[in-house]
């Protein structure tokens, strides 16, 4: 895992409009599937929000791996950290 000093992909971030009003029921690919998910991450650089690592479809590592949108924040009521998966780093905010 990277040192959080080397990671530099939270810093600038610009407010995004958040895809979460439209995905209030969850992830909308899992939805659309009929699968579920475990937790929900939101894209910093977009605002798209899909499932995590623990959810069987990955939907928010996909999202990067299809647009290189490298940090996301945890949607979890009560949690206040994101997560580069460029530098594997967590950042609590």
């Amino acid at each position: 895992m990277a040192d959080p000093g080397t990671c530099h992909h939270f810093e600038h971030l610009k407010p995004v409009q958040s895809a979460r009003a439209s995905y209030a029921r969850g992830c909308q690919e899992c939805l659309n599937a009929g699968d579920a998910w475990v937790h929900l991450r939101e894209c910093l650089i977009c605002g798209y929000v899909g499932c995590c690592d623990d959810s069987k479809n990955q939907h928010a590592r996909r999202h990067f791996s299809a647009t290189q949108h490298a940090v996301v924040r945890s949607v979890e009521p009560g949690e206040a950290w994101g997560w580069c998966y460029r530098d594997e780093v967590m950042v609590e905010f």
